[in-house]
């Protein structure tokens, strides 16, 4: 069989994005072997099998990926993600199409031979404040225009809960998670009680005396509470636009239907001063005929308005009758 695999490059765009504590903690081989291991239920021991190939937090179409590599000939995609976001799948697609001309780039995709990819898993790993369940799936075809059909193009995404009593099997099956997990809720309790500055210091503090992530942040103690910092400002920044949003909508929801309802109102008052008026005026001129009394029941203001006017000319029922048709 003709087939050609793709060598692997070293993938280094410029860097755009800050870089965030679980990117700089599964950046290193062993620790993110360790990861794979648990969530592939391997056991690997030698990192130098492991390729990392990330596009470095380079801006593809808004799309910021956290880590992708390869091992086994298997790509994995992971991403931490704060803020619950149902267009993962898409923004992996990108992702995921600009890694794959990265990966192919020189050979030729025009040729005979067929062209090897390594086959992708996409994985998310979730901490965000927003109740989500352990475990659930993102699919591109759930934002397709057209449900409910078979589809030629299809990704599934795993999103998996990493919040402080989650996913327990999972985090304690990996040291270094189980590490990641237990800081950013300190970090993320601590900062309800004190400013932000004082509660990354303190939970830097208290892990490294406990020996959680104690060489991580003994290495990189300065970067941690930089990132960490702006990790934070960052979400309580989504958060509170989030909460703005809201409330606009809101407060402009009561007051186009405050609005609504005056006109509303208004109308209707006015339909109904000018039915009562104009039901005067027809019984003066004789005996209502029970099709004009439905007419009359269902007739907007305005037409109210006229046939009030020619009643009120009219010296017959008759006359009335002939001057609406």
């Amino acid at each position: 069989m003709n087939t050609e695999s793709p060598q692997l490059p070293d993938l280094q765009p410029k860097r755009e994005y800050k870089s965030r504590i679980f990117t700089m903690l599964f950046s290193d081989k062993e620790r993110l072997l360790r990861l794979y291991n648990a969530m592939s239920r391997k056991n690997y021991t030698n990192p130098e099998l492991l390729t990392i190939n990330t596009l470095e937090n380079a801006i593809y179409m808004s799309m910021q990926n956290d880590l992708s590599f390869l091992i086994d000939m298997r790509l994995s995609l992971y991403e931490h993600q704060s803020t619950f976001n149902p267009n993962i799948p898409l923004r992996f697609l990108l992702y995921l199409s600009n890694l794959y001309s990265k990966l192919i780039k020189g050979m030729n995709i025009y040729g005979s031979k067929k062209l090897l990819i390594p086959p992708p898993r996409f994985v998310v790993f979730y901490n965000g404040r927003d109740k989500r369940p352990d475990y659930e799936e993102f699919r591109l075809s759930d934002l397709y225009t057209i449900q409910g059909e078979d589809v030629s193009l299809e990704l599934t995404v795993e999103v998996f809960n990493i919040n402080k009593g989650h996913n327990k099997e999972l985090v304690e099956t990996c040291k270094d998670l189980q590490d990641y997990v237990e800081y950013t809720h300190r970090v993320r309790t601590y900062a309800e009680a004190m400013p932000i500055e004082k509660a990354v210091e303190k939970a830097i503090n208290e892990c490294i005396q406990e020996g959680i992530l104690r060489d991580f942040l003994e290495a990189n103690r300065a970067e941690a509470i930089k990132v960490s910092i702006y990790e934070y400002n960052e979400q309580e920044h989504i958060r509170m636009e989030r909460e703005d949003a809201f409330e606009d909508g809101r407060k402009l929801g009561h007051d186009e239907g405050l609005a609504a309802g005056r006109k509303l109102g208004h109308d209707e008052g006015l339909a109904a001063g000018r039915l009562e008026n104009l039901m005067g005026l027809l019984r003066d001129l004789g005996e209502i005929p029970p099709e004009i009394m439905e007419r009359v029941k269902i007739s907007d203001a305005d037409t109210l308005k006229q046939w009030n006017r020619l009643a009120a000319r009219a010296d017959s029922m008759e006359e009335f009758l002939e001057q609406i048709k």
